[in-house]
């Protein structure tokens, strides 16, 4: 996309508040379906690639049974068949059977994944239903799902880390705090706001560029990975580090042309949520990032990646940008996906 309007000067959709991205990315008379994937153009992907110079790449993929943490979602289960036994062949070999639900590990969240809950209605002005979501091949299904991913050879671009634990506690420690004061916990009440972002990326060197994804991290899986008491002890307080959900921080998203946005926290955004009226809301009250991003922008949002390798390298490098490619799974109608993500320098 050559051009994309700001935020407050989208077309107007009916029924739907200012900044709605409806479409936007439509084409030839047809309804989109990949939202701001749309962005990554080859000339897009052409510049992206040039940050693959060093010859490193780095998975983002945290395992699918990582997690120490029950999250009210099923754990995965894995199978191991010997051939002999499933009576497939008489040779010497293995299958395996792996089960697991989309959301227990990274993983991108669709455009269907959580909807505009006052119309629930999904990107683009789609209802998603049972029968809409049961498409039997992708050409098939017409709901925003990442299986239309592959279309265009899955998700290529250049992919930009926010260290924003690293630099939180850098920052503290110049200041001279210590304990607790001078750790950013993620079980803590941080809501990263646009100015925090817009300072550690300057601390890095990052500007940002249309295409780009936006990779937060708060260090939340190192913790559900390993966690201590006094780790669960935070847990108790329901509160999540994440992006500040408030119209300021989506207007900003929208407004850097972002082609997705990722991190290593549950809901990307900071929980327990600030309603619209000030009181701080539950779970449902996703009022901002989840239903702007993915409903009104048709922005996907990775969750639960694996960044410490990756920090760790930024770190020691100075580099902060690099090639990020992503397959989700595909199969029609895909709601949740693992990212297959790489990081690539």
């Amino acid at each position: 996309m050559t051009h994309l309007p700001s935020f407050d000067d989208l077309p107007a959709v009916e029924g739907m508040p200012q900044g709605c991205a409806w479409g936007v990315f439509d084409k030839d008379g047809k309804k989109d379906l990949r939202g701001t994937l749309n962005i990554l153009t080859p000339e897009v992907i052409a510049e992206a690639c040039k940050e693959a110079r060093d010859g490193i790449s780095i998975s983002l993929n945290w395992p699918l049974n990582a997690n120490r943490v029950p999250m009210g979602r099923s754990p995965p289960t894995h199978k191991k068949v010997h051939l002999r036994d499933s009576g497939i062949s008489t040779g010497s070999g293995w299958d395996d059977e792996v089960t697991f639900n989309t959301q227990v590990s990274s993983q991108w969240d669709s455009l269907v994944h959580w909807q505009h809950q006052k119309t629930e209605l999904s990107y683009n002005g789609i209802k998603a239903t049972q029968e809409g979501l049961s498409a039997t091949t992708t050409e098939a299904n017409q709901m925003p799902t990442l299986d239309h991913w592959h279309a265009s050879g899955g998700l290529v671009a250049r992919g930009v880390l926010i260290d924003i634990k690293a630099w939180y506690e850098a920052k503290a420690a110049a200041e001279g705090k210590t304990g607790d004061e001078a750790v950013f916990h993620p079980f803590e009440e941080h809501r990263i706001t646009v100015s925090d972002i817009e300072a550690c990326a300057s601390g890095q060197n990052v500007s940002f560029r249309a295409g780009d994804v936006l990779i937060i991290r708060t260090g939340m899986t190192e913790v559900l990975s390993s966690p201590q008491p006094a780790d669960f002890a935070k847990m108790q307080n329901a509160q999540l580090a994440g992006v500040h959900g408030c119209l300021e921080s989506a207007k900003w998203l929208w407004n850097q042309h972002f082609a997705a946005v990722a991190g290593d926290s549950v809901a990307f955004e900071a929980l327990m949520p600030i309603k619209e009226d000030g009181s701080v809301g539950t779970p449902v009250d996703l009022v901002v990032m989840h239903p702007w991003l993915l409903s009104m922008f048709g922005m996907s949002i990775g969750e639960l990646w694996d960044l410490k390798a990756l920090s760790e390298h930024c770190k020691k490098t100075g580099r902060y940008t690099f090639l990020l490619t992503s397959a989700p799974l595909n199969i029609p109608g895909l709601v949740g996906s693992p990212p297959n993500a790489l990081a690539i320098f």
